[in-house]
């Protein structure tokens, strides 16, 4: 009993008895003062290189993904903003992607059951495990929802850390799908415990079947953030996701994340935002 209470214990070290009514208004109050600071086309320039460019589609195709490949490549050394951060995709077009990346840019896969997390551990292992054989430098799993509401966070946090044994040198972004948890109480709980379990970044959605990203998750998720490097020294990334589009939208959670964990985190290696039609209203939004 004393190892499966560890993970209470971990728990009490943090105020996770949040007001979603407070968390609105201290998003709010972030953007009416900071919102205007940040929208200018150097920002625009930097969450660019931030984005990870996403192809999550039943009908995507070895050839669709090459060309989708092919376009950040032609991108690379085009102009004076940086490239993006990572191309996204299901784990099996990872060596497709291997073979067709010439830009400095990461290959993520999602895995590990990606949307739903509802298949065995050793299937969720494996599939970590050959997306980072074929090339894979970044793992997006989602957090397995059913443990943590049944309140089973020894095989929650297990799970996560068996799939970051898998990931060998690769990051680990544990998706929490905010949209799911709903209350700023249980994001806040879900951040500490994969953060606990070794998540080099907390993602927030998955963009297949709940809602999206929001200002609140990302407030909340980065207040975790921020305190864990607090208590242990480790910093962790964090990334938005799911109907992020507009250049507008995407200047509030750079606002948000910049606010909370502050200008050191502003670059893509601990931010990202995870895209597919946002990298092209960024180009237009630097150039008109």
């Amino acid at each position: 009993m004393a190892e499966v209470n560890k993970y209470e214990d971990t728990l009490k070290l943090y105020d996770t008895n949040l007001n979603d009514a407070d968390i609105t208004k201290k998003v709010n109050d972030i953007i009416s003062k900071k919102f205007k600071e940040n929208d200018k086309p150097e920002v625009y320039k930097k969450i660019y290189s931030c984005i990870d460019l996403t192809s999550l589609n039943s009908t995507d195709t070895r050839e669709g993904i090459w060309k989708f490949t092919d376009g950040v490549n032609t991108f690379d050394g085009t102009t004076d903003i940086d490239n993006v951060a990572a191309i996204c995709v299901y784990p099996n077009f990872v060596e497709t992607i291997k073979e067709a990346l010439t830009a400095d840019v990461k290959i993520a896969a999602v895995s590990g059951g990606f949307p739903s997390s509802q298949t065995f551990i050793e299937v969720k292992v494996a599939e970590t495990a050959l997306a980072v054989a074929n090339g894979a430098n970044e793992i997006d799993i989602v957090l397995n929802l059913g443990f943590f509401f049944e309140e089973n966070y020894e095989e929650l946090a297990e799970e996560i850390d068996e799939i970051k044994h898998a990931c060998r040198d690769a990051h680990l972004k544990v998706i929490l799908e905010t949209g799911a948890l709903k209350s700023a109480s249980n994001i806040m709980k879900a951040s500490v415990l994969s953060l606990y379990s070794g998540a080099d970044f907390l993602k927030t959605s998955t963009g297949k079947g709940y809602e999206g990203a929001t200002l609140e998750a990302a407030y909340v998720m980065c207040t975790a953030i921020k305190e864990y490097e607090a208590k242990t020294g480790r910093k962790a990334g964090f990334k938005a996701s799911g109907g992020i589009s507009t250049t507008e939208d995407a200047v509030k959670y750079y606002t948000v994340v910049k606010e909370i964990l502050g200008e050191e985190y502003m670059t893509n290696e601990f931010f990202r935002i995870g895209a597919s039609r946002l990298a092209k209203n960024l180009l237009d939004s630097i150039n008109s």
